[in-house]
């Protein structure tokens, strides 16, 4: 029986969360799950010790479905990884560019690639995953057709890579977050510049929202992120997810949250984590 801690991610093998999952972990044996559902089951069972999770990408924009599991979810985030996102276009072994008439792959990895396909000549068709698409090359090759997918997905179903970082924009990044069942995961170091992730649902007042978010200013802490969510097909957005630079323990923060609580019915930390270096780039 294997000894080997397991990471949870979203996709089939080879898929850009499994390369985050081996860039970042890769002493743990991956769990591919066919759903975020399923991996945040996965994590909160023990089946996985810990979850590579995409949350936003900087040309797609944020995850939607990961935004609302992350409230009810129970678990705790430990970590933030940026990844860019380099696709390749693969086909099977000994198969020529020039025999391709067809690009597949997840619509939203094609529609990041749409320029370089174009210049290609290639039409495109939409699938579920980029690495599934490139499995199911595999499992019924076609020198016609030709994925588009991580190299680790070309790595794991032994296709040939025919044109190499094919997306239109080299800025092209996901964020992932790190996430753990353990209810009460041990503190960064306090020399680590950190970020704190949290959920609150503000009153039925007027302004309320405003008042809520005045602490912040008053106090110096800057807010990074604020989505706000539907609750129960209710048009009305009093649900949000945050993120702060900072960790509750310091004075800043601590009466920012003080004022944020007052005039909100619900508030929850969802994770205290080291900020990723990647935030300080560009």
């Amino acid at each position: 029986m294997s000894t080997l801690k397991t990471i949870a991610f979203q996709g089939e093998l080879g898929a850009n969360s499994h390369e985050a999952c081996r860039t970042y972990f890769p002493d743990y044996q991956v769990l591919p799950c066919a759903t975020f559902e399923e991996a945040f089951e996965a994590i909160k069972t023990g089946a996985a010790q810990l979850g590579m999770i995409p949350i936003e990408n900087s040309i797609a924009g944020r995850v939607a479905d990961v935004h609302h599991l992350l409230p009810a979810s129970g678990l705790k985030i430990i970590g933030e990884r940026f990844k860019p996102i380099r696709f390749q276009l693969m086909a099977n072994k000994g198969v020529t560019l020039d025999s391709v008439k067809t690009a597949v792959s997840m619509p939203i990895a094609l529609s990041q690639c749409r320029h370089s396909l174009k210049r290609l000549g290639l039409s495109t068709e939409g699938a579920g995953d980029t690495a599934g698409a490139a499995k199911a090359l595999a499992a019924k090759p076609d020198p016609t057709r030709a994925a588009v997918a991580p190299a680790l997905a070309a790595e794991i179903y032994d296709l040939d890579i025919l044109a190499r970082d094919i997306e239109d924009e080299r800025h092209n990044t996901t964020r992932f977050l790190v996430m753990t069942a353990d209810p009460a995961p041990p503190a960064p170091s306090f020399t680590h510049r950190c970020v704190t992730s949290f959920v609150f649902r503000v009153r039925n007042l007027p302004a309320a929202l405003f008042k809520a978010l005045g602490g912040f200013a008053t106090n110096g802490v800057n807010m990074t992120k604020l989505e706000s969510y539907m609750e129960n097909g209710a048009f009305t957005a009093t649900f949000f997810y945050a993120e702060v630079d900072g960790r509750p323990e310091d004075r800043s923060l601590a009466l920012a949250f003080d004022e944020l609580k007052f005039f909100s019915e619900k508030f929850e930390v969802l994770g205290v984590y080291p900020a990723d270096p990647f935030r300080d780039r560009g």
